[in-house]
């Protein structure tokens, strides 16, 4: 039975015409393995070719070799089908191997060019498109893409080859035969055709159907979903809406199979039908032409060959369709400007003090801003202490030293070096950010503290360790630092994933530390014991703290209150007190609620 017309997703459609892609951009991917492309396609059409001999050796069988009893005739004749055979599967084999390899190579470097260009897009990037959607076009889709383009481009090669190779063959065999072909192929492809046009809407709503069940797959039975079901006692409710998705793709499956039944039915009789009508046309006087037994074989095999290869050619246009979409969802991201880049011309720092100095800084998120010139100075060694109400601008100002986001006007430096000029990795190396959100990634202690630092020692990580006042824990653990820490670090408190981020930033041993609130989500021993490993931690260093808790900061050489994005207060703890202004009425607030 034919294979229905492959399926046009309208969201394919719409894709292309939001964004077209030249197809000499797909050309080009190909451009450097054109030998090998040049080789698969001869190697199709080699192929096509030879299998054609195949109707011509069996007509030789019947009408010369059998019913002359000629052995030598029948044995080359034989000879000839297994060697038709092995030649077509041999050449198809190769085929294939270097079809793949050219596939893979391909799909290897969009793959890393697209991971690439991402790791260089900004915070701003990652806030307002979905981790899913980027998942999805980066393995999805370009998984999807070998696939799709390398069985278009073979596909369109070997079809052609076949309809054009077995149009001649028959035409050969028996003029008379292949006109009735044409007569009788029309109505097939138009009931295969219409069959398929019945199954789009159905397949398209069970894709649909698939798309909701792995969402709530993926929501259920994550960590953070099932501790949710858990905490919420949602788990009977989540089953029941698990169950009725499934129920409706079990409908839509039955709907799926039995769409135009009855029309597939009907082309089960014309296609039985047409040998039939080949051997009633060759057997009448007027139109069989003297035709023999054995042209009259070889033209039906040939003729029964047609039809997929033809069918194939007509789903060309949807598979095409399908890949430049793939092609233009990958490139929208490979297109996607990168707004925090390196320097142009990039200035070393090859003595870091640590100053620094935020000099008329400004920024905005689109229109709505949310620093407004900002001037502040921290000498080498010394710390400074951000505070101020939810919304004030000071994580976005600690975000422009460490370039997470890069000012709007004004300048950030370094030891007087605009951070823009330094390079992202020696920024990175300079700047460390403690954030109140750990990250700790599915595997070791060890390789977990040696992200930070690839060539780290055992000793040197263990060190780090130390000071972050996190090594006693990890010690007691049966594996110690070989311990895996669980999907986003659950096997461990909130305090113990927190000194476990301060060794993995320690690693790197910055002259300047971000710390962005990290002890706001703490108890309060569990903050004390953190704190104690970050004033260890900022020994020595150009230190800039996110306050919380005004408790954490009272010693900070230096305390900038923000309101509305504007420093309105700096000094010490104790003058700022004595000033009566905005931080005495926040420490005062503090005081109460204690």
């Amino acid at each position: 039975m034919p294979r229905p017309e492959t399926r046009t997703d309208p969201a394919d459609r719409t894709q292309l015409e939001r964004s077209p892609v030249p197809l000499r951009r797909v050309v080009a991917l190909f451009r450097p393995f054109r030998l090998q492309v040049g080789t698969v396609m001869a190697l199709i059409v080699a192929s096509s070719l030879i299998a054609l001999a195949t109707p011509f050796l069996v007509r030789t069988v019947i009408d010369d070799a059998l019913p002359h009893a000629d052995v030598r005739l029948l044995a080359w004749a034989v000879a000839g089908m297994v060697a038709v055979a092995a030649a077509t599967a041999l050449l198809g084999v190769v085929q294939t191997w270097i079809s793949t390899t050219v596939g893979q190579r391909v799909m290897h470097g969009l793959r890393t060019a697209v991971f690439t260009h991402l790791q260089r897009q900004s915070l701003g990037f990652f806030t307002r498109t979905r981790g899913g959607e980027v998942q999805s076009r980066l393995t999805n889709d370009i998984g999807s893409m070998q696939s799709v383009v390398t069985t278009t481009a073979t596909s369109l090669a070997s079809n052609a080859t076949t309809v054009v190779g077995t149009a001649v063959a028959m035409a050969a065999l028996s003029w008379r035969l292949s006109l009735l072909s044409l007569v009788v192929l029309p109505p097939a492809v138009w009931l295969t055709r219409k069959v398929a046009l019945m199954r789009r809407e159905v397949t398209g709503e069970r894709q649909r159907r698939m798309a909701d069940m792995q969402t709530q797959v993926e929501e259920g039975l994550s960590i953070s979903g099932v501790q949710l079901g858990k905490t919420l006692g949602t788990g009977p409710a989540q089953s029941l809406r698990f169950a009725q998705t499934s129920q409706e793709l079990v409908a839509l499956e039955v709907r799926s199979q039995l769409a135009g039944r009855w029309r597939m039915a009907s082309m089960s009789i014309v296609f039985a039908g047409i040998p039939a009508l080949i051997y009633l046309f060759a057997g009448l006087p007027a139109t069989s032409g003297g035709m023999t037994i054995g042209t009259l074989v070889a033209f039906t095999a040939l003729q029964g060959t047609l039809f997929r290869p033809l069918m194939g050619l007509l789903d060309v246009g949807g598979q095409l369709i399908t890949s430049m979409a793939l092609f233009s969802r990958v490139f929208e991201y490979l297109d996607l400007p990168v707004d925090i880049d390196d320097p142009a011309e990039p200035v070393a720092l090859p003595h870091v003090r640590g100053e620094v100095r935020l000099e008329h800084v400004g920024f905005s998120y689109g229109d709505r801003p949310a620093l407004t010139d900002v001037d502040l100075v921290v000498p080498a060694g010394t710390t400074l202490a951000l505070v101020g109400e939810t919304g004030s601008g000071k994580s976005t100002l600690a975000s422009l030293v460490s370039r997470l986001n890069d000012v709007t006007t004004g300048r950030v430096t370094v030891d007087g070096v605009d951070v823009r000029d330094l390079p992202l990795a020696e920024l990175a190396q300079v700047v460390g950010v403690v954030s109140q959100e750990t990250y700790l990634l599915h595997t070791t202690i060890r390789e977990n503290l040696r992200y930070a630092k690839p060539d780290a020692t055992d000793a040197e990580i263990e060190q780090a360790a130390r000071r972050a006042q996190v090594h006693d824990v990890v010690a007691g653990l049966p594996d110690g630092y070989d311990t895996l820490v669980g999907a986003r670090g659950h096997r461990f408190s909130g305090g113990e994933k927190q000194r476990l981020a301060i060794a993995r930033t320690l690693l790197r041993d910055p002259r300047v530390l971000v710390l962005d609130e990290a002890t706001s989500a703490l108890d309060n021993e569990t903050e004390r014991a953190v704190q104690a490993a970050l004033d260890e931690v900022a020994r020595g260093r150009t230190t800039i703290t996110i306050a919380h808790r005004l408790s954490t900061v009272r010693h900070a050489d230096t305390i900038a209150v923000l309101d509305h994005g504007r420093v309105v207060e700096q000094g010490t703890h104790d003058e700022l007190v004595a000033a009566g202004g905005r931080y005495a009425a926040l420490a005062g607030a503090v005081a109460l609620a204690a």
